[in-house]
């Protein structure tokens, strides 16, 4: 059944944090409510809310949740707080940028207060307030994604850059759920994105969810798929871009990119402008996350890989920007020289 009602994977509702809680996906859909800071960043670092603008988005209500808290009269103490809460979910998880922007947003904001009644109020009022406007950049970026596209085409995604992982509409799925407003046909081809399954479990439920023709695959029939089927682009979000374009983004998708300029297939990487870190100079300069080892030797709690075996676990992985087309922001879409681009549209 298509459903067109959305599902806001992050909210601020009652003076408390309200998340999608996205491991218990596609078969549950269940909500969490988080009272507590350290529920916050527990729920960021287990995936439970993911996604960098997402995790952006909860953070920052993160803070708000300490913010109401807070019983001092000093705007110096509550500010120290502040910082010290900021570097508490700033450890949550180490590659996605948008996490230490949003808290520093808010960690900066507050020097405009003069009370800690003032205070409190600006620091609920910026985490609302990045949340709106991430659903307008979405939007904006759904516009130029869309642009690339004509309809009957057919969009290769990996991992999950949809709806739940930001405010509204994703990045790399923000072109479909436009394309769906407008009636223009599209399809995709979603990976399943080892090790936890967030193409399979996410993305291929979201887009079935409000009626796009997508078609699930597992990771390693990427390059049979690129091959064979008529593809007109690959389309990926980002944790992070550094400054000379190259990009930070769930495991595999170096791999996708590498075969898609084998195969002449453009390859996009859908990005909001707080996700463009300029500076970091270039991907080698960004941190890679490395989970735990149950998430390769377990399934559904059961162990499938030998005992003692050695684990190698990195949870995303770099792009070199020779491999990338263009990168579609809210401003526009960046392509030719990747990094003289991105300094122009951070500009803009």
């Amino acid at each position: 059944m298509i459903k067109t009602d959305f599902i806001r994977s992050v909210s601020w509702e009652n003076n408390h944090v309200v998340i999608l809680d996205q491991q218990k996906l596609p078969h549950t859909t269940e909500f969490l409510h988080l009272k507590e800071i350290k529920s916050v960043w527990e729920s960021i670092h287990s995936l439970k809310v993911r996604g960098a603008p997402a995790i952006g988005i909860a953070a920052a209500f993160g803070l708000a949740l300490w913010a109401k808290t807070f019983t001092g009269n000093s705007t110096k103490e509550f500010r120290a707080g502040l910082r010290a809460e900021r570097d508490y979910l700033a450890s949550a998880r180490p590659t996605a940028v948008n996490l230490f922007w949003a808290l520093d947003r808010v960690v900066n904001v507050v020097n405009l207060a003069e009370t800690v009644e003032q205070a409190k109020e600006i620091v609920i009022n910026e985490a609302l307030l990045i949340q709106k406007e991430d659903e307008e950049v979405c939007r904006r970026i759904g516009e130029h994604g869309l642009s690339l596209l004509n309809t009957g085409d057919t969009v290769l995604t990996h991992c999950n850059a949809g709806g739940i992982a930001t405010a509204r509409y994703g990045t790399a799925l923000a072109p479909f759920y436009l394309a769906k407003e407008q009636g223009i046909d599209l399809s995709v081809y979603a990976t399943e994105t080892r090790p936890v399954l967030q193409g399979a479990r996410l993305t291929a439920w979201e887009l079935q969810r409000i009626g796009v023709n997508v078609t699930l695959i597992t990771d390693n029939m990427a390059a049979h798929v690129l091959k064979n089927k008529n593809i007109s682009a690959v389309i990926v979000g980002t944790d992070r871009v550094a400054a000379n374009g190259d990009v930070a983004n769930k495991i595999g998708t170096l791999g996708l990119a590498v075969i898609a300029k084998a195969f002449n297939i453009p390859f996009y990487v859908a990005s909001p402008l707080s996700t463009i870190d300029l500076n970091v100079l270039t991907g080698e300069d960004i941190p890679i996350e490395e989970r735990a080892e149950e998430e390769i030797t377990h399934w559904n709690g059961e162990r499938v890989a030998a005992e003692n075996i050695n684990i190698y676990n990195p949870a995303f992985d770099v792009t070199p920007h020779h491999f990338v087309t263009g990168i579609i922001t809210e401003k526009g879409i960046v392509t030719g020289d990747l990094q003289q681009g991105l300094t122009r549209v951070k500009t803009l």
